[in-house]
C-alpha cells in the first residue's frame, strides 16, 4: 500500500509542522483532539478520513506499525475543519481498543516521538460502519485515495 502526497495542505492551530503537541492534547492532560483545518483538496473529493498514528512506539503486537491514536473517518467533502475535541462523523479503533481519540503518551523515558496525522482525500462517500481499524480503513479507502498529506507533531513524556 502505497500513497504520494498532495498539494492540499493540512494545518493546526494547536502545533505547527514539527513542533510540539501541547500536554492538553495527550494523555497527560485533557486527552483532547486537536482542531485541524485544510485547504487545496483535489478536484472530485467526495469525503476525508484523518488517522493518527506514532511509528516511533515500540510494537504493540505483531505485524503492527507503530501505535494508532485516532481512525476518523466519513468526512463529507464539504467539511474543511475539525473543531478542538470533536465528536463528530465515524470513529475507528485506536491501539488504545477504544473508538475516538487518544492523544500521545510514549513510555516514559522513551524520548521524543512524533505523531502523524494523515488527511486522505476521496473520490466516493463510502459511508463505512464505525470501529474499523486502522488497517480495514486502509484496504477499504485504498482505491479511491486521490490525495493525502500530513502534519506531525512531537511529544515526550514529562
Amino acid at each position: 500500500m502505497g500513497f504520494a502526497l498532495s498539494t492540499m495542505e493540512l494545518r493546526s492551530s494547536a502545533f505547527g509542522q514539527g513542533q510540539a503537541i501541547p500536554r492538553q492534547h495527550t494523555g497527560e492532560g485533557e486527552d483532547i483532539s486537536p482542531a485541524f483545518e485544510w485547504s487545496d483538496a483535489p478536484e472530485g473529493t467526495q469525503a476525508f478520513a484523518l488517522i493518527c498514528h506514532d511509528p516511533d512506539a515500540p510494537l504493540v503486537k505483531p505485524a503492527s506499525y507503530g501505535f494508532v491514536h485516532w481512525v476518523l473517518y466519513n468526512i463529507p467533502a464539504s467539511v474543511s475543519e475539525l473543531p478542538e475535541g470533536t465528536s463528530d462523523y465515524t470513529n475507528g479503533q485506536t491501539d488504545f481498543g477504544k473508538q475516538g481519540y487518544g492523544g500521545p503518551m510514549p513510555p516514559n523515558g522513551h524520548g521524543v516521538h512524533h505523531y502523524f496525522f494523515w488527511l486522505l482525500a476521496l473520490d466516493q462517500d463510502l459511508a463505512l460502519e464505525p470501529g474499523l481499524t486502522l488497517w480495514e480503513l486502509l484496504d477499504n479507502i485504498e482505491p479511491h485515495v486521490i490525495g493525502m498529506n500530513r502534519l506531525v507533531g512531537t511529544y515526550q513524556r514529562s
